[in-house]
Formats: structure tokens, C-alpha cells, sequence
């Protein structure tokens, strides 16, 4: 079993108060607008780290990490980018890479928009767990909580911080 925590769009900073939530989890998810890499330095501190790179990252950034990522935790295939989308208003290209790659999870983020969805035509979960960065128009920072169990993805938790207190 692994404890995730998904998040996305720090777009250079890192709320504090995300930290606890770090400190028991098994690997730490980021799908893409990092902003700089002492984000990514400071999650790695807490537990492995798997990300993408966003649309306002920089070339260093796009050195260490890649586009799109493609690996299996548990027995759940997983896909993850930035610009993504969502089941039924898809980025242009990411359906027909997933009918390729035929993952379980979709990742994606760049909206700032929470949203987790089934998607029935493609049998997969897509998540997008809106924006923890103090960028954007969002009202309230969220991160995802959850844990993979061999084919199963369970005890989804959304953690919500307010915007006010950064």
C-alpha cells in the first residue's frame, strides 16, 4: 500500500501548512508548475518525489523533469502532465495518448480547478487537484490525499487551505 499526496500549480511557493500532511505519506505526486526548484527540493525532503513540468517553468526545471510521466504504482497505471484536460474536454492529442497508453489515473492540473471524474469511455480516474500556489484566481488552496492498494484507489481525502493565510 502507498499513501500519495497529490498536488499541483505551487507556482514558486510552498504553504506551510501543507507540511503535516507530507510528513506520513509515501510518495508525493506534482503535476507541473513548480515555479523554482527549491519546491521540488523541499518536497523530496519529506518523501519521493514524481512531477511534471507546467507551462511556466522554466528550462531548468523542464531539465529535471519531463512533460508527461508514465509509471505504475501498486498495480495502478498511472499517467501524469500538466495540460491535460479532463474526461469529455480533453487537451488537444491527450485522448489519443490515452487510448494508447490505457492508464488507470489520469493526473493533470493547469486548471486550478479541483476536480476528480471517471471517465466511462476510457475505464479510467481522472484527477486534478487544483492549485496549492498563492498564483492564480482559485478561492482555496487544495491538495489530494489518497492511497493505492494493489488495484485500488481509496480513502480519497480533498484538504482545502484558505487563500488568507499563506
Amino acid at each position: 500500500m502507498k499513501k500519495i499526496i497529490l498536488l499541483s500549480d505551487s507556482h514558486h511557493s510552498l504553504d506551510e501548512r501543507i507540511f503535516p500532511h507530507l510528513e506520513n505519506c509515501d510518495e508525493i505526486w506534482h503535476a507541473g508548475d513548480i515555479g523554482k526548484l527549491d519546491v521540488t527540493d523541499t518536497l523530496k525532503k519529506y518523501a519521493p518525489l514524481r512531477a511534471v513540468w507546467g507551462n511556466i517553468d522554466n528550462h531548468t526545471i523542464r531539465k529535471e523533469f519531463r512533460e508527461s510521466t508514465y509509471f505504475k504504482c501498486e498495480q495502478i497505471k498511472v499517467m501524469m502532465t500538466h495540460i491535460g484536460g479532463y474526461p469529455g474536454r480533453y487537451a488537444q492529442g491527450i485522448e489519443k495518448v490515452l487510448e494508447d497508453k490505457r492508464p488507470d489515473l489520469f493526473i493533470s492540473g493547469h486548471s486550478h480547478i479541483l476536480k476528480i471524474m471517471h471517465d466511462k469511455k476510457l475505464n479510467l480516474l481522472h484527477m486534478n487537484p487544483g492549485a496549492i500556489g498563492n498564483y492564480g484566481w482559485h478561492k482555496v488552496k487544495t491538495i489530494l490525499s489518497f492511497k493505492i492498494e494493489g488495484r485500488e484507489i481509496k480513502d480519497l481525502k480533498v484538504i482545502e487551505f484558505s487563500r488568507n493565510n499563506n
